[in-house]
């Protein structure tokens, strides 16, 4: 039973426990049936190979009376304060125990919310096509669960929470988060000439896979997007920067690509906030190869970004994460 790895798991005990000392969750789950799942995972993006495996898990959640007990009680805290930053819940990854529905309980979890983000984005005006393509985000990461673990999932469930709590919104070829930036980030932005409340929120843009190319016509398009959308939508936050935390903002890549890159002049749109110290090398494996934990020697060289990250490696470098800034 799901409950039973979970609490064999110290860290998902733990995390039992947290939740369990909450108020108990609605009586009744608004998870789709059988019939209407199906349409709803293919809205999200999810992969039509997965729909006919999720649909018989979804039965058997419906007969695990505590599975939907933890359902409900997931639900009730992940949609209490909807559109909050920084006050959403975060799933951890269940054991590899909980079996394929652990692996897949939280995609449930994010489908019985659906009323609720769509419901705040209708509050806040946000166009149906930008509440789509947010939410459809669910399916691209479900593809890179599979390329990496072979089924359907999700690695980071915490991450996806940010889409389904109205905190990111997928406008273009980048997705942008409202976010507070931290003392450190307000010290570099006022010493270089420019007032920031630390409590101000700002807006910190990520960079999908499966997006195309990261153009400069691309990401300008965003940007634009990005400042229409949250003047009108989030009217009484003024984002005045706009932040990235990335291995693709590495200064070590100007080593290996041409100034005139994609990534190169992105890079160069961001005033840096401070050296990254410790090393990161599972992350450039991960984005560029989609699994962190290849060997070495088995990295492939088809492009000048592979060729980049693995030759670093293979020459004893180390890559790091990079921050950086501007102004919007």
């Amino acid at each position: 039973m799901l409950l039973k790895a979970l609490r064999a798991d110290a860290r998902t005990a733990e995390w039992l426990r947290d939740l369990e000392s909450e108020s108990p969750g609605p009586r009744e789950v608004p998870l789709p049936d059988a019939d209407a799942l199906p349409d709803i995972l293919l809205d999200l993006s999810v992969p039509h190979e997965h729909i006919n495996e999720l649909v018989a898990l979804r039965a058997r959640l419906a007969t695990d009376p505590e599975a939907m007990a933890l359902l409900a009680r997931c639900v009730t805290r992940f949609v209490r304060d909807m559109g909050g930053i920084g006050k959403g819940w975060e799933p951890p990854a269940f054991p590899e125990t909980a079996g394929r529905l652990g692996r897949c309980f939280h995609l449930y979890v994010f489908i019985a919310s659906l009323p609720y983000v769509r419901a705040h984005h209708r509050e806040r005006g946000v166009p149906e096509d930008v509440s789509r393509r947010t939410l459809a985000d669910l399916g691209r990461h479900v593809s890179v669960h599979h390329r990496r673990a072979g089924g359907p999932g999700l690695l980071f469930p915490w991450w996806i929470a940010l889409h389904f709590h109205g905190e990111l919104f997928q406008l273009g070829r980048l997705q942008f988060q409202r976010v507070l930036p931290g003392r450190r980030t307000a010290d570099a932005v006022e010493a270089a000439g420019l007032d920031l409340d630390p409590g101000a929120p700002c807006l910190s843009l990520h960079i999908t896979d499966f997006r195309g190319p990261l153009s400069p016509a691309a990401c300008d398009r965003s940007l634009a997007l990005a400042r229409e959308f949250f003047a009108r939508h989030y009217p009484e936050e003024r984002h005045g920067i706009a932040l990235c935390d990335s291995w693709l903002l590495d200064p070590q890549l100007k080593r290996y690509l041409p100034a005139d890159s994609n990534i190169i002049r992105f890079q160069d749109r961001f005033r840096p906030l401070h050296e990254e110290k410790t090393p990161d090398d599972t992350a450039p494996v991960g984005f560029v190869f989609g699994d962190p934990d290849l060997p070495l020697d088995e990295l492939p060289r088809r492009n000048s970004v592979e060729r980049a990250v693995a030759d670093h490696l293979r020459g004893g470098g180390h890559w790091y994460g990079g921050r950086g800034w501007f102004a919007l």
